[in-house]
């Protein structure tokens, strides 16, 4: 591969990769014949590293990645609870319709508690991660609040 092209597609590896293996790598790039395949694979390799990190280069300084964050229980249940009451929501206009039911039924009760119930497992996320690595924290906290408010938003647009 070319010198050039080397050099350009090392760089596109985190600081932290580069720092470890940039040199044996721009050499291993370089001692094989380029190739557009090649190129691409190099690049998607890349970008991976940067939102999904193989491993820690530094272990004393390792911050996880969005990817890596998102992943977790404790951020995958809160979404898990706002999708399963937006699915409560959805099925309960399928089998009744929008009309306004007379009381409270099974199906208002369970959306109540599903959303009220991922308080504390959101609680506990913003604990854990927010100091470790905040920035992905909070984009993972925002997906929350968007799938929080994805299963609020029938319910209030239609009086319920």
């Amino acid at each position: 591969m070319n010198e050039r092209i080397a050099h350009f597609a090392t760089r596109l590896y985190p600081h932290s990769w580069r720092t470890r293996y940039g040199e044996e790598f721009e050499a291993l790039l370089m001692a094989e014949p380029g190739s557009f395949l090649a190129l691409v694979n190099v690049v998607r390799s890349a970008l991976r590293e940067r939102f999904i990190p193989t491993h820690p280069c530094d272990e004393t300084q390792f911050i996880p990645s969005f990817g890596l964050i998102v992943k977790k229980p404790s951020a995958v249940i809160p979404m898990a609870m706002s999708l399963a009451a937006l699915g409560v929501v959805i099925g309960q206009i399928a089998v009744a319709g929008v009309a306004r039911q007379a009381d409270e039924g099974a199906a208002a009760h369970s959306w109540q508690l599903l959303m009220a119930m991922q308080m504390p497992v959101l609680l506990f996320f913003a604990v854990k991660w927010l100091p470790k690595a905040p920035r992905q924290t909070l984009c993972v906290i925002a997906l929350q609040a968007i799938a929080a408010v994805a299963a609020m938003a029938p319910v209030f647009l239609l009086k319920w």
